[in-house]
C-alpha cells in the first residue's frame, strides 16, 4: 500500500488552485477580454497615444530612479540596524514597516502638506529652488518612501546571517575596509539587493494613492500610467482604460521576469 509523503495533497492543491483562479486568473482573464473588445486600431490608439507614451515613460523612469535610491538607502538602514546598537533601536526598526501599514493616500497627503510653498519644509526649501510638491521630484520622493521597506527587509536577514569571521580574516590579510566591503560583504548581498530592487520597482509601477496627491497629475509632465487609467475610467472609456492596464501589466511582468532571471544568475555566480 503506497503512502503519500504529504498527506492532504489533493485538498490543499485544490484549495490553492481555487484561490489562485478566483483572485488572479479570473481578474486577468476579465481584463484581457475587455481589452480584446477593441479593434486593433482602437487598441493602438488607446495605448500608444502621445499622452499614454509620456505616462509610460514617466512611470518607468520615476519607478526605476526611486528603486535605485531605495537600494542605497535600504543598504545603509539595514547596515545600521544590524551592526550598531543605539537607543530606541526597536522602535526605529518597526518604523521601517510603516509604509506597509500606512494607507498610501495618507503618505501622499503628508508629503504634499510638507513640501508645498506654505508647508513646514516647503517654506524653507522653495525659496532655495527645491520644489518637491506637484513636480517629478515629488513623485520620486513618494515612490522612494513606499519602496524602501522592501530593500531593508530583504537585505537585513542576509546581514544578520553574515559571518563576522570572514571580515576579520580579510582585515588580517591586509584588505582595506572598502576592499572588504566590495569583495567579502557585497557578493552575498547581491541576490537580496536584486530582490529588493525588483519588489520596490514592481510596487512603484502600480502605485496610485500617494502619487495622485503630490504629482499634480499634469499630462505630459507628471502624469503616471495608473492616473491615466483612472482618468479613462472617469470618462467611461472602460475598454481603453483596460487596454492601458494590460500594457502596464505586460511591462511589469516583463521587467519582473528579467530581474528574476538576473537574480538567479547572480545567485549561481
Amino acid at each position: 500500500m503506497s503512502r503519500r509523503i504529504l498527506p492532504g495533497l489533493p485538498l490543499s492543491l485544490s484549495f490553492t488552485l481555487a484561490y489562485v483562479s478566483v483572485l488572479l486568473l479570473l481578474p486577468l482573464a476579465a481584463c484581457l477580454t475587455k481589452a480584446m473588445s477593441l479593434s486593433g486600431e482602437q487598441f493602438v490608439a488607446a495605448v500608444w497615444s502621445d499622452r499614454a507614451r509620456a505616462a509610460y515613460a514617466f512611470t518607468l523612469s520615476a519607478s526605476a530612479i526611486s528603486a535605485v535610491i531605495d537600494i542605497f538607502l535600504g543598504m545603509v538602514v539595514a547596515w545600521v540596524l544590524v551592526r550598531y546598537e543605539f537607543p530606541f533601536k526597536r522602535i526605529f526598526d518597526s518604523l521601517i514597516d510603516l509604509p506597509f501599514a500606512l494607507p498610501t493616500a495618507v503618505a501622499g497627503l503628508v508629503y504634499s502638506s510638507l513640501y508645498v510653498k506654505q508647508g513646514w519644509l516647503g517654506q524653507f526649501l522653495v525659496p532655495l529652488g527645491f520644489e518637491a510638491a506637484y513636480t517629478r521630484l515629488a513623485v520620486v520622493l513618494v515612490l522612494t518612501f513606499i519602496g524602501l521597506p522592501f530593500v531593508v527587509r530583504t537585505v537585513q536577514p542576509v546581514l544578520e546571517s553574515f559571518d563576522a569571521d570572514m571580515e576579520e580574516a580579510a582585515f588580517l590579510l591586509g584588505a582595506s575596509r572598502w576592499q572588504t566591503f566590495l569583495r567579502v560583504i557585497l557578493p552575498p548581498l547581491v541576490p537580496a539587493i536584486v530582490t529588493g530592487f525588483a519588489l520596490s520597482l514592481a510596487r512603484a509601477l502600480g502605485e496610485y494613492g500617494s502619487v495622485v496627491f503630490v504629482s499634480g497629475n499634469m499630462p505630459f509632465r507628471t502624469e503616471i500610467a495608473p492616473v491615466l487609467i483612472v482618468s479613462r475610467l472617469e470618462e467611461f472609456a472602460y475598454a481603453e482604460a483596460t487596454a492601458i492596464a494590460v500594457v502596464l501589466l505586460g511591462i511589469s511582468f516583463t521587467m519582473l521576469v528579467i530581474i528574476n532571471l538576473l537574480e538567479r544568475w547572480t545567485s549561481r555566480t
